[in-house]
C-alpha cells in the first residue's frame, strides 16, 4: 500500500474569509489547496452528520443526513442578489467570526433561522426545482423519514421522540402518510432542500479534493443515538432495552455507559444488512477512506441493561453463557445460584447509614425490598429493574439509596436471559465470590477461562461476517479505531480483512514487558494508521509538556538518533516544547512502517511558533468525561488563506511528509 501523510481536523474548525462562525463544506476547497501546497495527501474529518442540539459529532440524530451547520449560506443559489440575506450575513459574521471557539447552540439557531427565512421567501421556486425532486427520489430510503422526523422534532421543541405525546411508535406506512400530507409538504421540503444544498456543496468540495490528487477520509460511528430518526423509524434494527458501553478498567472502575442502544444484528441480517450498506453507499459519495469508530463493537458490544447508570452489570454480545444446569452440575442449588446472581442486602449495612435505627431501617427497606424469611437479609423486589429505579426513590434517604446502589452492583453473576448467566466483569470483588471455597473458586475460574476462549471464536466469526459485508459493498479503504485493550482476535481478524488499525504513538507500547517500552517504528504494521494524537486526547505539545510518559519517549528515541531532517537537538528536552521539538517528534513518527501517518493539524501548526496558543489546553477538541460548551468547538487560530502564504510552515510540513515515503 502506498505510504501517505495526512492531517485530521474537525470540519467546524476550519476558518476562511467566507465561512460563517465555523468551518463549512466549501471551506474544504481552500483547505485542499493548503494540503496540496504542503504535500499532505489525506484530509481526515470527524463525522459530519446532523447532530441536532448536540455539539458532539458522535451524537448524530441521523446516519445519513448532513449537518446544516456546515452549509455556506453565502454560496446558496437562492441568496444571489438577495439584499436581505446579504445584510443578515454581515450581521452574523460580526457576531460569530472573531470568536476563538464557536458557540454551537447559538450559531446553529442563527443559521437555521436564516435558512428558514430564505426558504419561506422562495418557497414556490424551490418546490418546483427539478433537482430537488430528483434528489428526493434518489434518496427515498432515508430522506422522507428524516424530513418527517425533523418536522415532528421542531413541533415538539426538539425533545427526544421518546417524550413526544404522539408519533412515538410509527411504521413505514404512517411515515409515508405524513410525508404525503399536503398540509405538511412545505415543512418537509424545507429539510429536503437543506439536504440537497448540503450535498451539492460537499460534493463540489470533494470533487475538488480528488482533482488535486488528495483523498478525503470520513468517520462512521458504529453507534446511533437513541434519539435519532433511525432508532425511531427502524426500531427493529436496535435493542432498545440495552445500552452500549465498555467494561470496568483501571481508568473507569465502573466501566462506561454511553447511552446508545445496541444493534439487533439478527434483524439487520434478515434485511441483508441493507441499512448498513446504504449508509456506506452514502458515505462513498464523498469519501475515499473511512474510519470505523469503535471497531470492537463489530466483534462484541458491551451491553448494559437499560436504566443502569454504570456498566458493571453488563455483558458482551455475543457471549458464551453459563446455564443453570451447568451451575447445578457444579454443585450449586437454586438458593446458591440466587446468592451468586442477586444482591443480598444485610440489615446492618443499611442501619449503619441510617442512624443505627433498626426499626426505621426496616421501614425503608420494605419500600423496595423483600425480607428473606426471618433473616436480616433482603432482596430487591420486582419494582427495581435497574439502579436508576433506586435513585428515583426520593422518599428513601439519599445515604440509604447510595448504599443500596452499591449492593445492586455487588454480584458475582449477571443474568442476560432466563436460566443463562454471565460472570460479572469484576466478579472477584463481590461478596458472593468471597464466600466460595478455594475449590469452588478454582472450578469457577476454569469454566470462565474455557468460555472466554470459545467466546473469542464467536467474536471473530461475527466480525468477519459484519466487516466482510462492509468490505464487499464499498471501494473505500477501511481504517479501524482499535484503541484500548483488545481481545487477541481483533488484530488478527483486521489483518485478514485488510483493514488498517490505529497506532497512537504515546499509547503504542509493549505493556506486558518490563519497563513497557514503546514499539520501534519499524515494528508498526504496514496495515495501520500512525498518529500523534486523537480528538479525545491532548495535543502532542500538551502531552510533551504535561504528561510524564513523554520522558520515556525521549529516552528511548534520543533526538540525536532520529534521521530524516536536521534540527537542533540541544533545544529538545522533556517538558519544553518548541518548533525543534515538533520537528523531532514528527520526523521520528514519519519513520513508521504504517501506510498512513495522519496527525491533527494542531500538531503540524506547532512547527512554527506563531500558531501555538498561550494555553495549550485550548488547542484540544474534546475533554472526555466532561460536558461543556468547550467540547467540539475548536477553531483554527488563522484563516486557511493566510496559512497557505506562510512558506515557513508549508515547507516544514512538506519536509515531514517527504520523510514518510
Amino acid at each position: 500500500m502506498k505510504k501517505m501523510t495526512g492531517t485530521a481536523i474537525p470540519l467546524s474548525a476550519l476558518r476562511t474569509k467566507n465561512s460563517l462562525g465555523c468551518g463549512e463544506y466549501l471551506d474544504l476547497i481552500q483547505f485542499a489547496d493548503f494540503c496540496k501546497e504542503t504535500n499532505l495527501q489525506i484530509i481526515q474529518l470527524l463525522p459530519i452528520n446532523d447532530t441536532g442540539t448536540s455539539s458532539s459529532p458522535y451524537n448524530a440524530l441521523t446516519a445519513f443526513a448532513l449537518h446544516p451547520l456546515y452549509i455556506s449560506i453565502k454560496k446558496l443559489p437562492e441568496t444571489k442578489n438577495n439584499d436581505m440575506v446579504k445584510k443578515e450575513l454581515t450581521r452574523l459574521q460580526k457576531k460569530h467570526n472573531e470568536k476563538k471557539r464557536f458557540d454551537y447552540t447559538i450559531l446553529r439557531a442563527d443559521k437555521l433561522s436564516l435558512l428558514h427565512k430564505i426558504f419561506t421567501e422562495q418557497n414556490e421556486l424551490i418546490e418546483k426545482d427539478l433537482n430537488l425532486t430528483k434528489f428526493i427520489e434518489s434518496n427515498k430510503n432515508w430522506l422522507p423519514s428524516y424530513c418527517v422526523y425533523m418536522v415532528l422534532k421542531e413541533k415538539n421543541k426538539e425533545a427526544s421522540w421518546k417524550e413526544w405525546k404522539t408519533n412515538r411508535v410509527v411504521t413505514k406506512t404512517t411515515i409515508s402518510k405524513r410525508w404525503e400530507n399536503k398540509k405538511l409538504k412545505s415543512k418537509h421540503l424545507f429539510f429536503a432542500w437543506i439536504q440537497l444544498r448540503a450535498h451539492e456543496q460537499l460534493l463540489k468540495a470533494t470533487k475538488y479534493i480528488k482533482k488535486q490528487g488528495l483523498s478525503l477520509k470520513g468517520d462512521i460511528p458504529i453507534l446511533m443515538n437513541e434519539d435519532s430518526v433511525d432508532a425511531w423509524a427502524f426500531p427493529q434494527y436496535f435493542n432498545t432495552t440495552l445500552r452500549a458501553g465498555s467494561p470496568a478498567d483501571g481508568m473507569n472502575p465502573e466501566g462506561q455507559n454511553w447511552g446508545f442502544p445496541t444493534y439487533n444484528w439478527e434483524n439487520l441480517a434478515k434485511d441483508k444488512y441493507s441499512w448498513w450498506i446504504n449508509r456506506l453507499k452514502q458515505a462513498e459519495l464523498y469519501y475515499d477512506i473511512y474510519r470505523i469508530d469503535h471497531v470492537l463493537g463489530f466483534f462484541r458490544i458491551w451491553s448494559i441493561p437499560e436504566g443502569d447508570c454504570s456498566a458493571l452489570n453488563g455483558w458482551p454480545q455475543p457471549f458464551k453463557g453459563i446455564s443453570r444446569d451447568e451451575l447445578h452440575a457444579m454443585g450449586y442449588n437454586d438458593d446458591r445460584i440466587r446468592w451468586l446472581s442477586k444482591p443480598h442486602v444485610p440489615t446492618n449495612a443499611i442501619e449503619s447509614v441510617n442512624n443505627n435505627d433498626y426499626l426505621a431501617t426496616h421501614g425503608e427497606l420494605r419500600k423496595i425490598m423483600d425480607r428473606i424469611g426471618n433473616e436480616e437479609l433482603w432482596l430487591f423486589n420486582d419494582t427495581i429493574k435497574c439502579d436508576q429505579d433506586i435513585w428515583d426513590r426520593e422518599d428513601i434517604p439519599l445515604p440509604i439509596r447510595q448504599k443500596l446502589v452499591e449492593f445492586w452492583r455487588n454480584r458475582m453473576l449477571v443474568q442476560p436471559a432466563k436460566d443463562t448467566f454471565y460472570p460479572q466483569w469484576t466478579f472477584k470483588n463481590s461478596t458472593a465470590w468471597e464466600s466460595l471455597s478455594w475449590e469452588e473458586k478454582q472450578s469457577f475460574e476454569n469454566l470462565v477461562n474455557k468460555n472466554a476462549y470459545e467466546q473469542e471464536g464467536m467474536w471473530a466469526n461475527q466480525a468477519k461476517t459484519l466487516l466482510g459485508v462492509l468490505n464487499k459493498n464499498t471501494k473505500m479503504i477501511a481504517c479501524a479505531e482499535d484503541l484500548g485493550s483488545m481481545p487477541d482476535c481483533v488484530p488478527q481478524t483486521l489483518q485478514e480483512l485488510g483493514i488498517l488499525g490505529l497506532r497512537v504513538i504515546r499509547w503504542n507500547r509493549k505493556w506486558n514487558i518490563e519497563g513497557q517500552p514503546y514499539f520501534n517504528f519499524d515494528e508498526y504494521p504496514e496495515l495501520s494508521v500512525a498518529t500523534t494524537s486523537v480528538h479525545d486526547s491532548s495535543t502532542l505539545r500538551l502531552w510533551w509538556i504535561s504528561e510524564p510518559d513523554a520522558k520515556d519517549f525521549y529516552y528511548q528515541f534520543p533526538p540525536s538518533q532520529i534521521t530524516g531532517l536536521q534540527y537542533d537537538a540541544s533545544k529538545i528536552r522533556p517538558g519544553i516544547y518548541n518548533p525543534e521539538t515538533a520537528k523531532y517528534l514528527l520526523t521520528a513518527i514519519a519513520q513508521a512502517k504504517s501506510a498512513f501517518c495522519i496527525h491533527p493539524l494542531q500538531d503540524f501548526l506547532a512547527l512554527v511558533e506563531t500558531y501555538s496558543d498561550a494555553n495549550p489546553k485550548d488547542e484540544c477538541v474534546n475533554v472526555p468525561g466532561s460536558v461543556t460548551d468547550f467540547n467540539w468547538t475548536y477553531r483554527l487560530p488563522i484563516k486557511i488563506e493566510d496559512l497557505i502564504t506562510d512558506k515557513q510552515l508549508c515547507n516544514a510540513i512538506k519536509n515531514i511528509c517527504n520523510c514518510h515515503r
